[in-house]
């Protein structure tokens, strides 16, 4: 177990009142570190980020990691074609893809190997994600705790297709103590087999690029799925997130999405857009037809449901709907190209659509 290297990717965007803490619960890893390699990569940031990381270097060497990349770039590449960037870059057997907003519990990474060189099928491990902000960080003698109010134990999926964070916003008890299977990784901090992501290149991209900044984390988790790959939920995988706008949990029909309407309008439209778009276009490239057809009338009356949400609340979102309809003969080609290496059964993968 020890002799596995294991990478930590991270791409930052302008995240100076994150980023030092985060590298400090790096420093702080239990497994050794002449076999951890950190890679980071800048997407162009123009607060003091950089030279944060500057700083860190030294410290970061002098500290026995096997290899510290720092790679300073004037573009922004996003989150996962970031990572994708770095991946290029990476030597690791296991992946960390880490965000700038997440702290590591010391055994994070210990216990992520333990559980993957366990299972040689275990392509990706969702931790035990808390919430926290970081505001709180700055109170004398605060320390983070085990435990407390659940950010995401990882993605499931019903037969509408709407997806869930699972225990978002939920106090941790006994429901989050063992170890499941799961629809999918979340993209706080996921781990991966690098062999699993290596797996599930179309047309040379691992993150869909059409995808740009948000929805790659459910894609990436649906397709590996399909290629044949597990993803468990690890308790003991445990790490810290300030997911920010979006602390927020309601539950209940319309009054689900009357209660949502206060969180989501701190959401810039623009993310609101492409949640919309690449949700949809995810399901085009991945859903199995017969599949679809079993849950269709699940999926249709879900659809109306967001219709009439966007209609009463979030008008701006209906502009996404001419470049939706656009973008569908290249899903419809990234499908026809993810179909063809599909592993997975349809009955394999419905039995997720819970």
């Amino acid at each position: 177990m020890a002799n596995s290297i294991v990478s930590i990717n991270l791409v930052v965007l302008n995240g100076e009142k994150y980023i030092r803490r985060c590298l400090e619960s790096i420093l702080a890893q239990s497994y050794p570190h002449e076999n951890i390699e950190i890679n980071i990569l800048d997407n162009g940031s123009t607060d003091n980020t950089k030279s944060i990381i500057s700083n860190f270097k030294f410290k970061i060497l002098n500290s026995g990691f096997a290899k510290f990349n720092f790679v300073e770039s004037k573009l922004n590449f996003g989150m996962w074609i970031g990572q994708e960037e770095l991946l290029n870059q990476s030597e690791g057997k296991y992946v960390v893809v880490l965000s700038v907003d997440v702290i590591l519990e010391k055994d994070f990474i210990l216990n992520t190997v333990r559980a993957m060189d366990n299972d040689l099928k275990l392509g990706a491990i969702q931790g035990k994600i808390y919430q926290f902000n970081v505001q709180d960080l700055e109170i004398e003698n605060f320390k983070l705790k085990i435990g407390g109010v659940i950010d995401t134990c990882g993605f499931k999926i019903d037969r509408s297709r709407r997806i869930k964070n699972i225990g978002h916003g939920e106090p941790d008890r006994v429901q989050f103590g063992s170890a499941r299977e799961i629809f999918g990784v979340e993209g706080a901090v996921p781990i991966f087999r690098k062999e699993a992501l290596e797996s599930i290149r179309v047309f040379g991209e691992i993150a869909d690029h059409d995808l740009f900044w948000y929805g790659e984390d459910l894609d990436v988790a649906w397709r590996i799925h399909l290629a044949g790959w597990k993803q468990m939920f690890i308790p003991n995988v445990i790490a810290w997130h300030d997911r920010g706008t979006t602390k927020g949990h309601t539950k209940g029909s319309w009054f689900r999405y009357i209660g949502r309407v206060g969180i989501r309008q701190q959401i810039p439209i623009q993310k609101r857009r492409l949640e919309w778009r690449n949700s949809r276009w995810t399901r085009i490239k991945n859903d199995y037809i017969i599949n679809i057809f079993k849950d269709l009338p699940f999926i249709i009356w879900r659809e109306i449901e967001v219709l009439g949400y966007a209609v009463l609340f979030e008008p701006g979102v209906l502009k996404e709907i001419p470049r939706f309809f656009r973008g569908i003969p290249r899903m419809l080609q990234k499908r026809r190209e993810i179909m063809k290496h599909a592993q997975a059964s349809p009955a394999e993968i419905h039995s997720y659509f819970l």
